[in-house]
């Protein structure tokens, strides 16, 4: 595979030596890109960037920001955080497809990249609905159930999850093999 064809990946992450191990260890199967701060991330991100490893908190503009930019940009890239950040429900408003907590070994980060790509081409209904697969499943990891049942938020979050599988589930060949297959990721939070 020659270079142009390629996936693209862009590792945003103030701290150099892990963005740069990040896109070392990727190298072997991927074009990447680094970017240390947020607004570098946004100047870098561009049609041919199909995922962005994201860290949540750096200094001056957060992931948290840099993805809402995405989002209001209209910007196709898959967004996978990766970051010592644990999740709380404020984690329902951001809109990622993927959440790692570090640290991430290269095999679980390559999987998560490999479903994402496979997923990238899904329309918007399938993509929102396996973005809150992710969301709900990284705080099921992470919360207690008796937290959770207390979140209004989360408890919507729920509702909307199966709303949409019922809404896809006949027009979309495969849905629940794609949710099977993200949750055989090596998920570390």
């Amino acid at each position: 595979m020659d270079a142009e064809s390629e996936p693209c990946v862009l590792v945003v992450d103030d701290e150099q030596a892990v963005a740069d191990a990040y896109a070392l260890r990727l190298g072997t199967w991927y074009a990447t890109r680094v970017a240390y701060e947020g607004e570098a991330a946004l100047e870098a991100v561009d049609d041919d960037v199909d995922v962005m490893l994201l860290d949540r908190r750096m200094p001056g503009l957060s992931g948290d920001d840099v993805l809402a930019q995405l989002h209001e940009s209209g910007a196709r890239t898959r967004v996978i955080m990766v970051t010592a950040v644990d999740p709380h429900v404020d984690v329902l408003d951001l809109g990622f497809d993927d959440y790692l907590c570090k640290p991430v070994d290269r095999e679980t980060l390559r999987d998560a990249i490999e479903f994402q790509l496979s997923v990238g081409d899904e329309d918007e209904q399938v993509r929102e609905y396996l973005s809150l697969v992710a969301t709900l499943s990284v705080l099921a990891a992470k919360k207690s159930s008796i937290e959770l049942e207390r979140e209004e938020r989360y408890l919507d979050a729920c509702e909307r999850r199966d709303h949409l599988h019922e809404t896809l589930a006949a027009s979309v060949s495969g849905l629940d093999d794609m949710v099977t297959q993200f949750e055989t990721i090596g998920h570390t939070c």
